[in-house]
């Protein structure tokens, strides 16, 4: 089976750096096929014949054991990967208004966690926010909205303060990683 490790952290603001190179050599080293990475922030496109629910914490080990330094994983398989592109919950208008808005940046992110949310955690998180931005909880993944820089975005600040391995893509990483898998 395909499948794509997303690492949190890595390559980002000079820490946690890692060559996709030693990354590939890694997942081979593992016994994984077809390995290959998508841009530097630690996507691993790979297949397995292994069961998704052992690789988060083989993956983990290894890493560590490698790179000397923790490196949180979320897999998700090909099929998961298109199931997320064809879910997106945001109408084609409210995205043409965040485009519209800031025609320079990304707008669409896909948080991606191991686990399900707590829904009522994250309302309760988010209850007083009033801005433009937007997000809908799906099973594994919170999608976002924002109407400016995901930097500047008060939603994606919060959302990185959830206590859990949880790591974000844009919806255009999301698609070609989603492509790569078919």
């Amino acid at each position: 089976m395909k499948y794509v490790a997303f690492f949190r952290g890595l390559n980002v603001g000079g820490k946690n750096t890692v060559k996709m190179a030693d990354l590939t050599r890694l997942f081979i080293n593992m016994g994984f096929h077809d390995v290959k990475t998508y841009i530097q922030s630690g996507n691993v496109i790979f297949s397995s014949d292994r069961k998704q629910h052992i690789l988060t914490p083989e993956i983990e080990h290894a890493f560590k054991e490698q790179f000397g330094f923790s490196g949180a994983v979320v897999i998700r398989s090909g099929m998961e990967m298109k199931a997320i592109v064809n879910a997106l919950p945001f109408s084609k208008t409210e995205i043409e208004q965040a485009q519209n808005e800031n025609p320079d940046v990304q707008h669409i992110y896909v948080y991606l966690s191991n686990d399900t949310f707590n829904v009522e955690k994250i309302y309760r998180l988010f209850a007083a926010y009033s801005g433009k931005d937007s997000y809908k909880i799906l099973g594994r993944e919170i999608y976002l909205l924002c109407f400016q820089s995901v930097r500047d975005s008060k939603l994606a600040s919060a959302l990185m303060k959830l206590p859990r391995p949880l790591t974000s893509r844009n919806l255009k990483t999301i698609e070609k990683i989603a492509l790569m898998l078919c």
